[in-house]
């Protein structure tokens, strides 16, 4: 099961453990972590409510009232608590917390208007944020969730599995783009994220936004894409395509390139720190040269949302542990020239790590 019952009162425990009185959770991703409702993100208030020693609720507006009890939430034996047009949603949630609430906490992304109004509903009380409960909770995957990460990343392997298709010399950034996020739905998500298609000079540059540029005979892309299926789980996956035969110092830098991130996912096992995977690939990259032109982290955490707890990066020493998911996506970019990147998914398992993305990671060339 994607969304089992008991996570709101996990939630509840661990908000009791961190010392607040409360947890206040509104539309977004922590919201159908615990309950399953993809609520709108609306200016009508929409919280549950997870007090740390009283029965949790679920406030919406009456007229979406229906939605959220047709919703996994209206399944969770949780009291949906309805206000009308003319009610003040803050106070009706303050009455109802337990007296002598004095430390509350909201979610990471709750709109700064909801929290002032909290904050005047609650005079007194002080605001903190629910990252730290919920991040620990959600970055540790279920046997569900990992279930519905592996269909996510299937779905866009299906994607880069035809990329010839789109991929070819005369077409723009722009048209190449649009084919594939058309395809990014119709191989099984609910939507397209994003897509990013960096040819020639392009491909230097990690977040290239498409260009109308045209592709031209020789030119390294870099195709990173990514969409959220119907239950809500995210693919992201990279890979560098050439049309034609590229440079010669550009196949260099990929057999680098592709040791690093090869090695990288070999070593994905409990215990090793987010740091110490980072450094697996980055040290490969510097001893060939390349160590300044490896420019961001090696990964960031997915699920619910693209990018979440855990990073792997320097700096961090949290330990993996099984259930984590996240990216592993080594690049080198040689600005005004090419660059290239490889990124897969991969679960921290129990004895090791597995890869969710199951194309090929050698160059792939297509006809110029």
């Amino acid at each position: 099961m994607l969304f089992p019952p008991e996570r709101v009162e996990t939630a509840r425990r661990a908000t009791e453990d961190a010392a607040f009185d409360a947890l206040l959770v509104t539309p977004g991703a922590d919201l159908r972590y615990l309950t399953g409702y993809q609520a709108l993100p609306l200016e009508r208030l929409t919280c549950l409510v997870v007090p740390a020693r009283a029965e949790p609720f679920l406030v919406v507006p009456e007229l979406e009232r229906p939605a959220a009890q047709a919703s996994p939430a209206g399944r969770l034996g949780i009291e949906i608590v309805g206000f009308a047009e003319t009610e003040d949603a803050y106070e009706l949630v303050a009455r109802r917390l337990p007296p002598g609430t004095r430390r509350f906490a909201v979610d990471n992304h709750m709109w700064a208007e909801k929290l002032l109004a909290f904050q005047d509903a609650l005079p007194g009380a002080q605001p903190g944020l629910a990252g730290d409960v919920l991040s620990v909770l959600r970055m540790r995957k279920s046997a569900a969730e990992v279930a519905a990460l592996r269909r996510a990343g299937a779905a866009i392997d299906r994607v880069h599995d035809a990329m010839g298709e789109w991929l070819r010399p005369g077409r723009t950034e722009r048209e190449v783009a649009r084919d594939i996020a058309d395809a990014i739905v119709a191989a099984g998500h609910d939507h397209a994220d994003f897509v990013i298609v960096g040819s020639g000079p392009n491909s230097a540059s990690p977040h290239h936004e498409v260009s109308d540029r045209v592709i031209e005979p020789g030119d390294p892309v870099v195709v990173d894409i990514g969409g959220t299926t119907a239950e809500g789980y995210c693919s992201d996956s990279t890979r560098t395509y050439a049309v034609g035969e590229p440079p010669a110092a550009f196949l260099e830098l990929y057999r680098v390139l592709l040791r690093a991130q090869t090695a990288q996912t070999e070593a994905v096992r409990p215990g090793v720190t987010a740091e110490e995977l980072d450094a697996v690939g980055r040290d490969i990259i510097t001893a060939a040269g390349h160590g300044e032109h490896f420019i961001h982290r090696t990964g960031h955490g997915i699920g619910l949302e693209t990018h979440e707890e855990p990073y792997i990066v320097a700096g961090s020493k949290r330990p993996l542990e099984p259930g984590m998911a996240f990216s592993v996506e080594p690049g080198i970019y040689l600005p005004g020239t090419f660059g290239a990147r490889i990124e897969d998914i991969a679960v921290c398992t129990e004895t090791g790590g597995e890869r969710l993305n199951l194309t090929g990671r050698d160059l792939v060339v297509l006809p110029g």
